[in-house]
């Protein structure tokens, strides 16, 4: 299957979210990395910044968090806490996604778990795409003191050969 193009017909699961915007130009950088794990910690389902370039050619950021509709209020919440924001932009939008599952795969250092995205049902399914989990394979590489791109290469190894 040709990755570059979406046949519509097969990837038929589809859900809605919310898309939360604000930009911020007046907190410190250091809050980000608390909010980040506040916002996913009440079910964001991501969480991101991006520069920008604010009014009065100030430097800012653009925060975008993605979640469920009924999360909404709870990360707003969080948003109005924890930053200086005086307004958040909403907005709904249709999410196309493709089927996952996470299977255990055994390798030389142990089982890690490997996140396995497809598209299709039955004898049409095909893989799309194949990810050892991240934290699984830092751990693995600080208690062997291996580099994570190893790890994450071994990993691939045995998912294929299984």
């Amino acid at each position: 299957m040709d990755r570059g193009k979406c046949d519509r017909k097969k990837n038929s699961n589809v859900d809605i979210v919310a898309v939360l915007e604000t930009q911020i130009d007046d907190l410190s950088p250091q809050v980000f990395g608390y909010l980040f794990d506040l916002l996913l910690d009440v079910g964001a389902l991501d969480v991101f910044t991006q520069s920008a370039m604010m009014k009065k050619s100030r430097p800012g950021v653009l925060l975008t968090v993605i979640c469920q509709v009924d999360k909404i209020e709870a990360c707003e919440e969080i948003i109005f806490r924890e930053t200086t924001t005086l307004g958040i932009r909403q907005s709904i939008q249709k999410r196309s996604i493709l089927d996952r599952e996470v299977k255990i795969v055994d390798t030389q250092y142990g089982k890690i778990r490997v996140k396995i995205a497809t598209q299709g049902k039955g004898e049409n399914t095909t893989i799309i795409n194949v990810h050892p989990e991240y934290e699984d394979c830092i751990a693995i590489a600080r208690q062997f003191n291996q580099p994570l791109t190893t790890i994450q290469k071994i990993v691939l190894d045995a998912f294929f050969i299984d």
